[in-house]
């Protein structure tokens, strides 16, 4: 069974995972943003084997830590999707624009991923859903035997994404949450970019974004 962590980083706050396998051990990050040294930290206290760095989209305060774990632990920079290549090479600006200390000039993911593409992780499998509006190639990873769906900065909390960013595209964001999030059942839970985490049923019922009552 998956088994995570949220490790907030960063003046943004934003909710870096440790996610692993129960049985295993082999263990991955999702969106480590920055604060490298924190995340070291519960990598060690966590007592599991880092495999492999997962990114949800191409923003700096998802990925800024992600070049020197994955060189430190020798593991591979997997996602997001290919039409993220625009932001990540972008860094420098990005930095600029978000008040954040560039740790390192780019990152370069070792491989893209695809719509429903199944990533491994010991015993528990991620399928990844490409899901663009707030970036061209934001991902969410979902483990549906855990109910669980790390979603980035897709959904959050009684919000949803933001879409002023270059690229960005609020019809393409509705339609990512009500068309592919939502099927995939009330009862999952969700890790988001920032903030608390929550349920797809309480945001159905609550969301002033994408509540059910919005769709009707």
């Amino acid at each position: 069974m998956l088994q995570f962590q949220i490790i907030p980083v960063t003046h943004y706050q934003q909710n870096c995972s440790l996610i692993w396998c129960e049985q295993s051990r082999e263990a991955a990050l999702v969106d480590p943003g920055g604060d490298p040294e924190r995340i070291r930290e519960a990598l060690a206290q966590a007592g599991v084997t880092l495999t492999k760095i997962l990114l949800t989209h191409g923003h700096l305060d998802h990925v800024g830590a992600a070049e020197l774990l994955a060189h430190k632990y020798q593991v591979p920079i997997i996602g997001p999707h290919i039409d993220d290549t625009f932001w990540l090479e972008q860094l420098a600006m990005q930095a600029q624009m978000m008040g954040f200390a560039l740790l390192t000039p780019q990152v370069r993911p070792t491989r893209f991923v695809a719509d429903n593409e199944v990533i491994r992780l010991g015993e528990c499998s991620l399928e990844v859903l490409h899901c663009p509006g707030h970036t061209p190639g934001h991902i969410v990873l979902v483990d549906k035997q855990a109910r669980l769906a790390f979603v980035g900065d897709v959904l959050f909390h009684g919000s949803i994404g933001r879409t002023d960013f270059p690229r960005g595209d609020h019809k393409a964001l509705l339609q990512s949450i009500t068309e592919k999030l939502w099927p995939l059942g009330d009862d999952i839970r969700f890790v988001p970019g920032h903030g608390p985490m929550s349920t797809f049923a309480h945001e159905r019922a609550h969301n002033p974004f994408v509540a059910d009552k919005n769709f009707g």
